[in-house]
């Protein structure tokens, strides 16, 4: 709730771009950032800014070209994207920051109800109506069958 009290805790005016990360969000993703590989070379990029680069895309929703010099090259924050998606960084991330706020307006920190809809269950049910009322069976595929050339079929249209 935007209140007097709490509302200078979420004024971005003093960071360098609005998405970048303050002191305080940042204390609570450093720890769930995987260190630089063993035996390899030492990272040289600083990995909060790298941060402040995919927050900086996601945000905006501008094209990774346009992400501005002052950031990590795009490379390098997409590179990081990618690897933190595959080895599951990012869902880590946000399962802690999601259980947080949880925590945070005092609820349980996982989730203990669940609502399921008709539409949920006539989706779900793989059964003969699939077949019958429109589901992958009545989707055309995605080639053509090819035509047969005039050429091949040995039938000559021209007059001699």
């Amino acid at each position: 709730m935007w209140t007097p009290e709490n509302r200078p805790r979420y004024n971005r005016d003093k960071l360098r771009y609005p998405s970048d990360l303050t002191d305080e969000e940042w204390s609570h993703i450093e720890l769930l950032i995987p260190p630089a590989k063993h035996g390899g070379r030492e990272r040289e990029v600083n990995v909060r800014e790298v941060l402040n680069g995919i927050m900086y895309v996601l945000s905006t929703s501008c094209q990774w070209r346009y992400i501005p010099k002052d950031l990590p090259p795009r490379s390098t924050v997409h590179g990081y994207l990618q690897r933190w998606q595959y080895d599951g960084t990012m869902a880590n991330i946000h399962h802690a920051l999601y259980v947080e706020c949880r925590e945070q307006i005092g609820r349980e920190a996982s989730p203990t109800a669940c609502v399921i809809d008709s539409q949920s269950v006539k989706s779900a049910d793989l059964g003969r109506e699939e077949r019958t009322k429109g589901g992958p069976a009545l989707i055309p595929t995605a080639t053509t069958p090819a035509r047969r050339s005039r050429v091949r079929s040995g039938i000559s249209w021209s007059i001699p």
